[in-house]
């Protein structure tokens, strides 16, 4: 349980570090199929699927792996997914200050398949969009068909 928890015991700032950097970049940044993994604080039974993350940098960029961990942290944590997709937003947003932030979190919840409904094939997606994504359509839409794309 201590691994499976260990979000508790790491801060953004502690794995942020040195890796902000200032870059002339206006374009959007995405990042997508981060594997997730994380417990249902109600049922303590896993959860798991993939982050899709982008933002538009304001002077200032990440280096790639950090939103990874981002991820990392608060999914090691007792979680709802809708509170995970906002902390993750939230995270970025706070360090980054960019000009804007979208998550979508596509998962399957065990508590769903091993007991009640027991639905094998329930995706729950949520999403969390700030800044330009949540004022501006077209960066939405470019954010939705860059990360919904299948390979």
């Amino acid at each position: 349980m201590q691994f499976f928890t260990k979000g508790y015991k790491e801060t953004v700032q502690d794995i942020l570090n040195d890796a902000i950097f200032d870059e002339n970049h206006d374009e959007m940044v995405v990042v997508k199929d981060i594997d997730l993994f994380s417990l249902c604080e109600h049922h303590l039974v896993p959860f798991f699927g993939k982050a899709h993350i982008a933002y538009i940098p304001n002077k200032k960029v990440v280096g790639l792996s950090k939103l990874a961990r981002i991820v990392e942290i608060f999914s090691r944590r007792l979680q709802v997914q809708e509170r995970l997709t906002k902390q993750i937003a939230v995270a970025i947003n706070e360090a980054l200050e960019p000009l804007g932030v979208a998550v979508v979190i596509e998962a399957a919840h065990m508590c769903m398949v091993m007991r009640g409904v027991q639905k094998m094939n329930a995706k729950t997606v949520t999403s969390v969009m700030l800044g330009v994504f949540q004022s501006d359509p077209r960066s939405r839409k470019e954010f939705l068909t860059l990360t919904m794309e299948k390979e």
